[in-house]
């Protein structure tokens, strides 16, 4: 990784170049999945068990594409104590972060009558998509809690999780165990563009749900992307992305660790170091070499390093936040002497991360806040996924006579500006009787 002066006009092209990793239209493939979503609408099962066999899992019965209960109880049966006590202690920290989300309904009542409020009530169903890592032998399971904990906190009575078989069929055992401690209502096995439009078209064996949130490669991206509307969504998910601002008394052998612990992920993820020493720049750089050779990962992330890897030199850490905020990133360490004295600068992160002790691994998995985070600079705008996405709020609104004959004449003026005429006469009509 270059040491590369900020501002520049070598900054600038590089800031570019990182910025092109944004999902970009390929009309292609997004034909390609449009007309999977129509074949699952139109064939319903005999579709989704088609492609399933197609991609994931040859034999797959037609009577076997919802788990059963047997296979719940058999996948307790092969998972160890010691990863139970593990699961269950993550649940507890993600759940006490996200009940701080819930907000409940309010009403108000004025000296007039009027009574307004809000009512807030979950969704009927929520679908939770979970990626097969490596054809089910790597489970994704902090997805199933990041995803699921903050729906079921919400009250979602219908859960449903889709995710890609084995090629036996089956679905591996710690992620069945965890999406029954989760609280999920029925897992299904699909994956890719078809699992998505199952859960938002509904086929005879799936009924349909109301939101779809979750992770997925380019094709469960696209088909979250085109059944928006129909469902809700979280958020169209980039690559993974990480930026570190350290300066002179931070760790080098951690920056290095934690860039690689994003670059690891996919050869689009991005790492950024921004310092304010070069002579830390320059030993991240020596332990990022060293650290790669023991990395199982390696090709993945060399690759994401070479491609979209930065070292950006400035000469403060008033200039690095104002990067970092331009920037926008998904993951934000402050790994800095009084990180505590920086933080309300931050305008624009997915999570911030402070002081040496916090790795990013510790969000992904166990501390509690939501680690499914915009991407991509859309930061400046969204948020991580929490309670609120399986909520929705209606408004509830009571006029006494007193209320409408005070507000009358000026609603009908609006509405007459408006050319509403309807909207005017309504309220007009119960002036004059």
């Amino acid at each position: 990784m270059k040491a590369i002066p900020y501002p520049s006009q070598e900054a600038e092209e590089k800031l570019a170049h990182i910025a092109t990793r944004k999902m970009g239209a390929d009309p292609s493939l997004e034909k390609r999945v449009f007309e999977i979503l129509e074949t699952v609408k139109r064939e319903g099962d005999a579709a989704v068990i088609r492609f399933t066999r197609q991609f994931d899992a040859p034999s797959l019965g037609e009577d076997r594409l919802t788990v059963r209960e047997e296979e719940i109880r058999a996948a307790y049966d092969e998972v160890d104590t010691n990863f139970l006590d593990i699961l269950r202690t993550a649940i507890a920290n993600i759940e006490a972060f996200h009940r701080q989300q819930l907000h409940p309904s309010h009403f108000m009542t004025k000296p007039d009558g009027t009574f307004m409020g809000q009512m807030v009530r979950p969704v009927s169903a929520a679908g939770l998509y979970i990626p097969g890592g490596k054809g089910g032998e790597t489970p994704l399971i902090s997805s199933v809690l990041m995803n699921g904990i903050p729906a079921r906190l919400a009250g979602v009575k219908d859960l449903a999780l889709a995710t890609p078989p084995r090629k036996d069929g089956t679905i591996n055992p710690y992620l069945l165990v965890a999406a029954k401690e989760v609280g999920v209502t029925r897992i299904h096995k699909m994956g890719s563009a078809w699992g998505i439009a199952a859960l938002a078209y509904g086929t005879a064996s799936v009924q349909r749900v109301d939101v779809v949130v979750g992770p997925g490669n380019i094709y469960v991206a696209l088909a979250k992307k085109l059944v928006s509307g129909e469902v809700g969504i979280d958020l169209l998910a980039g690559p993974s992305e990480i930026l570190v601002i350290a300066d002179a008394h931070a760790r080098p052998d951690y920056i290095a660790a934690d860039l690689l612990s994003q670059a690891e992920h996919d050869p689009l993820a991005s790492a950024v170091l921004i310092s304010t020493d070069r002579a830390l720049a320059e030993k991240v750089t020596d332990s990022v070499r060293d650290q790669l050779k023991r990395l199982p990962r390696c090709d993945i992330a060399t690759e994401a390093l070479e491609r979209y890897g930065a070292l950006f030199l400035v000469k403060d850490v008033e200039d690095a936040i104002r990067l970092s905020n331009r920037i926008a990133p998904e993951h934000l360490e402050l790994q800095l002497r009084d990180p505590w004295s920086h933080l309300g600068k931050i305008e624009h992160a997915g999570a911030v991360f402070l002081g040496d002790a916090t790795p990013e691994a510790v969000g992904d998995y166990f501390a509690g806040p939501n680690h499914v985070l915009p991407t991509a600079g859309t930061a400046r705008f969204a948020s991580a996924l929490g309670v609120e996405n399986f909520l929705k709020r209606t408004s509830v609104i009571s006029y006494s006579k007193t209320a409408l004959e005070r507000d009358g004449r000026a609603i009908i003026r609006m509405a007459e500006l408006e050319g509403l005429g309807a909207h005017a006469a309504s309220v007009r009509i119960r002036l004059e009787g």
